[in-house]
């Protein structure tokens, strides 16, 4: 999946992986909100340490006790890294990043 990041939380302990992890969120090419946990982010290679507004490419697969449905988990291994693909700067008005974070703006429940 390709996804343009825009969230990333503080590490913390999860008691149930019992190891360090982030909450990371953006929005893949269609502009549909996607959120990844668990990431062991400060145990990546530093080359796929991603940054905000950075487009990543990630196996992933829909995880299996969250209840919300934008949620995944990175499929683990070496052969599924995470890839940085890109990055959108704020050049323009921040139009690139505009482009795919408003595509789908609701103003109602």
């Amino acid at each position: 999946m390709r996804i343009l990041i825009t969230v990333k939380t503080y590490p913390t302990i999860s008691k149930v992986h019992q190891d360090e992890f982030v909450c990371t969120a953006g929005f893949n090419d269609k502009g549909e909100w996607i959120r990844l946990y668990p990431i062991p982010f400060r145990r990546l290679d530093y080359v796929s340490q991603y940054k905000k507004y950075d487009w990543i490419e990630v196996d992933v697969k829909k995880h299996k006790t969250d209840w919300r449905p934008e949620t995944y988990s990175p499929i683990k291994g070496e052969d599924s890294p995470i890839k940085i693909v890109g990055h959108l700067d704020t050049k323009n008005n921040w139009e690139d990043r505009k482009a795919i974070v408003l595509k789908n703006v609701y103003t109602d429940l």
